[in-house]
């Protein structure tokens, strides 16, 4: 009967611990002093690179404001946000890869390479201007107009991956 008690007072025990004790977490990747920083600017980036695809640009950018408005408190401002973000796509290009014995590529990496200059007014030295890219390879015998609507979105989420951690998410 002992027994039976001592095991009925533990799982009481145990269960009011677990009931009183809860841990709140959230993890969204940002490290922001929101009563610091409001706002941010993001302004269009030009596709300046010598092979152009036409959505990039507004694709890029719009990529760009969609990760802060979902994972960050920040309000979108048109000029003079506490963050500002601006640059230019510089790269689109695509290199053979994989040469065959026939020396013919197996094959092809499409690379999207994009600089940014970011600055942060209400702490400036954090600002930077930093170059950021991505790729990804595709069979050679497939068309480049074929594998864009399946690979820039997947190149584009990874620039801009690259670009919130180097901002926002100083962890």
């Amino acid at each position: 009967m002992q027994k039976k008690n001592v095991v009925w007072l533990c799982g009481m025990l145990l269960g009011v611990v677990l009931t009183a004790c809860s841990i709140s977490y959230k993890f969204n990747g940002a490290s922001i002093d929101y009563d610091k920083v409001k706002t941010i600017t993001i302004k269009d980036f030009p596709n300046q690179a010598p092979l152009v695809y036409a959505p990039l640009s507004q694709e890029f950018t719009e990529d760009l404001k969609d990760i802060y408005i979902r994972q960050t408190r920040l309000q979108l401002a048109n000029n003079n946000g506490d963050l500002e973000l601006e640059g230019e796509i510089t790269g689109y290009e695509l290199t053979p890869m994989a040469v065959k014995e026939d020396a013919w590529s197996s094959q092809t990496k499409l690379t999207i390479t994009v600089r940014v200059r970011y600055s942060n007014r209400t702490n400036p030295d954090e600002d930077f201007e930093q170059t950021f890219s991505a790729y990804q390879e595709f069979d050679a015998s497939r068309m480049l107009q074929d594998v864009e609507p399946e690979y820039v979105p997947i190149i584009l989420e990874e620039i801009v991956d690259q670009i919130y951690n180097a901002t926002v998410a100083n962890w």
